[in-house]
Formats: structure tokens, sequence, C-alpha cells
């Protein structure tokens, strides 16, 4: 017999599970093709920078999981059922699509741990998602954003107003401050199919610095892929340039296209923007992420039941 639950597929990009792991997960995000001896003595580099050989990363998704289970066992106990499907690690999309199949699950809610749509991103993770949900005979609800849930922007309000009370504090009274909020950068081309993204971010930051306060803010962008086509920029190392030149004693990082401690988080805002922010002599802080906050675990079971609600009730 088939269970009534209603399964709950949570995606993420993903990440390896230890360091043996990286030359595996690069060659699948690069379509099978393995990475040359360069890159991917490049890329365990930055991991060993931030992990230090010890991987716990895989651990933040995982937890976020598990929160979002507890989170909806609290709204509506015994109702859902979450698994995960990662877009370029094990268990993979079709792994979690398929897990739910195994255990008699009919009905799926899709929800990706990022606020944003962009058919380049969440899009993609969907359409795996919604293949193999109709290969194995599964009703499946995508949940494409959530960018202006109250909640969220609440979460990330409380992070803006406390890491700039840092930022103040550190600088001195009176030093002119800029909020740099970011994201993961696309390929210059979504504008022309008039995807979404860019305006769904703005939208957030705009969200966010209302709510705390901050008048003088900057959207820029950061993580570009290293491919021949342009991406979407300025690049958050160039704007950091632009803001030191400008005359701004410490900027705080908002990467509010992220919800978790990962490589581009950990390695390109602390450690490679860090760099930079010292050696053009300003002070950078960074926001607290929201991992498994209560208010973004309430923000995803919210979204999720709505989506129930809409698709299967």
């Amino acid at each position: 017999m088939a269970d009534p639950k209603i399964g709950v597929l949570v995606m993420s990009y993903g990440t390896p599970e230890s360091m043996d792991g990286i030359e595996e997960y690069y060659t699948h995000i690069r379509r099978g093709h393995a990475p040359t001896p360069e890159q991917l003595a490049e890329l365990t580099s930055r991991y060993d920078a931030v992990v230090g050989g010890v991987f716990p990363l895989r651990e933040n998704t995982n937890r976020q999981a598990e929160g979002l289970q507890a989170a909806l066992d609290a709204a509506a106990p015994g109702r859902y059922a979450v698994y995960q499907g990662l877009k370029h690690a094990r268990p993979y999309i079709e792994d979690g699509v398929d897990a739910m199949g195994a255990d008699g699950v009919r009905q799926a809610i899709g929800i990706v741990l990022a606020p944003h749509y962009s058919s380049m991103s969440v899009g993609s993770y969907m359409t795996r998602a919604r293949e193999r949900a109709e290969e194995r005979g599964i009703a499946f609800q995508a949940v494409e954003s959530y960018h202006l849930h109250p909640k969220l922007i609440e979460a990330l309000v409380k992070r803006v107003r406390d890491a700039y009370a840092e930022l103040a504090a550190s600088t001195g009274a009176g030093k002119p401050l800029k909020v740099l909020f970011s994201a993961h950068s696309l390929p210059v081309r979504i504008r022309e199919i008039g995807d979404p993204y860019e305006e769904q971010l703005l939208a957030t930051s705009s969200a966010v610095a209302e709510g705390a306060g901050v008048s003088d803010w900057q959207f820029t962008w950061q993580s570009a892929g290293r491919t021949r086509e342009p991406w979407l920029g300025p690049d958050i190392l160039e704007t950091l340039k632009e803001t030191a030149e400008a005359g701004y004693a410490g900027v705080l990082s908002a990467p509010i296209g992220f919800v978790s401690e990962h490589l581009e988080v950990l390695y390109d805002i602390d450690i490679e923007a860090q760099a930079e922010a010292k050696r053009l002599g300003i002070k950078l802080v960074r926001i607290d992420m929201l991992g498994t906050d209560s208010l973004y675990m309430e923000t995803l079971a919210e979204t999720v039941e709505q989506a129930g609600r809409a698709a299967f009730m």
C-alpha cells in the first residue's frame, strides 16, 4: 500500500563527503569530463584551506534537512517525509526520488535550499526531479522560490543588523560603511530569456536593507564560473576596490544567495574577499549564514505546506 505521507525532496548543489571525493565531484560538475591536474589541484587547495582535511560541509545540509523534518512534524505531525537530493553528489536528485518511490510515496514536493529562482539553477534541479518522479509514478509539485517570505526576510534582517553593529564598532563612530549583498553569478544570457533570478535577488536585498534600516547598500556578484561566455558582474572583488576608492572604511558582506556555509562563503568571501579587503585597507565583516535558524526552517516548512495544500488537498 502506498504511503499516505507527502514526500519532500530537499535539494542543494552538493559537496564531496571527503577530500577523497573531490575529483569525482568535479567531474560530475563538468558533465563527465575529468578536471585537468591543475584544475583539480586548485579546487583541492581551496577545500584544504577551508576544512583542513576534515570535512564538515556535508553536515550543514544534513542538519538543514533534519531541521525541516522537525519543523514539518511540529506543524503537521506524520504528514511529511523529508528526503535529500543533491545536484552533483550522492545522494543525487534521482536517488532521492527513487528512495521516495521505494517507500511507497506517491505525492511529492520539491524545494531547493536556495530562495531565488533561475532556470539555470533551481529550474534544472526541478527538471531532473520531475522527470524521475514521472518515471516512478509520483505526482510532483515544485517550489520555485520563496525569496520574499516574511520569516526569511526577518532572519536576514537580524543578521544584517547584528553584523552591521559589529562592523561599526570595529571601524569607529562616524566612519562610512557599505552593505554588499551578493549571490552566485550566472551567465549574462539569463537576461535574454527574462529569467527572474536577478530581479528576485534585488527584491530580497531591498526588503532586507529596508528592514535593517540600511540606506547605503549595493548588490554585487561572486563565484562566477570560468567559462568563455560572460557572467553577471561586477564581481565582489571589483566592488570592494571601488568601495575602498570611494573612501569607505568598512564593508558588510551579506551573501543572501546562499543559506549555508560552504566553499562559496568560506573561501570566496572569508578567504579571498577578506584578503582583498585587507589589501585595500578596509574592514570586511560577513553576516552569519542561515543554517538551521528556526525562522529559516519555518520558512521552508510553511512554503512546503502551502505547496502541498495547493497541489494535493
